[in-house]
C-alpha cells in the first residue's frame, strides 16, 4: 500500500493507524502547493481533488476520504480491535464518532485555518461553536482513557486535528487560534496519545515535534 500524506494534516490520522497495525506500506509525502508528490509526480492525476489522505492499495485501486480510509485499514485487522465488528452497536458508535470529527470538528477548524479569508467568521462564529464542540468531547473522555473507552481509529482523527490548536500542554503544528486550556481530560487522553509508540513513528516520519 502506499498512504499521500500532507504532513501536519488530517492525514496524519491513517499514517498513526499504519503504525499501530504494523502494516507494509509506502509513505509518499505531497507538497500542498505544487501538488507534486515526493517521487515528481503530479497528485492532481492521483485526487483531482488535490487533498489528501489518499491511500493507494497493491491492485491501485484509490481509497479516499479519511474516515472511510481509517474503516478500511482497521478491518484488515479485526483482532487489533482498532474498530468494532459490523452489525455491532459499537460499530455505529465509532461512525458517530467520524462523522462528528469530520462535520463538527474538522470543518469547524477549517475557517481558523484561514482566518485572513473567513474574516469575523472565524472570530464571532467558528471558534466559539469549537470551543463548544472540545468542551463536549472533554466531557466524554472523562473517566475514559479513550473515545469509546479502549482505543479505535477515531482517537487517531482527533488526535490529528487538535495539534491544530494550541495549549500549554499541546505541540501545536497550524497553531489555529483556539485554546484548550482547562480542558483536563481532553490534555490527560492527548498526553495519553503522544505516548503511543505509533504516534511517535508518524510524527518523527512527517517531521513533526
Amino acid at each position: 500500500m502506499k498512504l499521500y500524506y500532507i504532513p501536519a494534516a488530517c492525514s496524519l490520522s491513517p499514517h498513526i493507524v499504519l503504525h499501530e497495525l504494523a502494516l507494509d506500506f509506502t509513505p509518499i509525502q505531497v507538497n500542498y502547493k505544487t501538488h507534486r508528490t515526493a517521487d515528481g509526480r503530479n497528485f492532481l492525476d492521483l485526487n483531482p481533488l488535490g487533498y489528501a489522505p489518499l491511500l493507494e492499495l497493491d491492485d491501485g485501486s484509490l481509497l479516499r476520504e479519511g474516515p472511510a480510509i481509517l474503516q478500511y485499514l482497521a478491518d484488515l485487522q479485526p483482532g487489533a480491535q482498532l474498530a468494532p465488528a459490523y452489525t455491532t452497536m459499537a460499530r455505529y458508535r465509532l461512525q458517530e464518532w467520524l462523522n462528528f470529527l469530520t462535520s463538527e470538528i474538522h470543518k469547524g477548524f477549517i475557517p481558523l485555518l484561514y482566518p485572513v479569508q473567513a474574516g469575523r467568521y472565524a472570530t464571532e462564529s467558528a471558534t466559539p461553536k469549537l470551543a463548544q464542540r472540545y468542551a463536549w468531547i472533554d466531557a466524554q473522555l472523562a473517566g475514559k482513557d479513550y473515545l469509546m473507552g479502549h482505543y479505535t481509529v477515531a482517537d487517531s482523527y482527533l488526535y490529528a486535528l487538535t495539534q491544530w490548536g494550541q495549549a500549554e500542554w499541546l505541540v501545536p503544528t497550524y497553531q489555529a487560534n483556539i485554546r484548550f486550556d482547562g480542558l483536563e481530560h481532553l490534555k490527560a487522553w492527548y498526553l495519553r496519545m503522544r505516548e503511543r509508540p505509533a504516534v511517535r513513528k508518524a510524527l518523527d516520519a512527517e517531521g513533526l515535534k
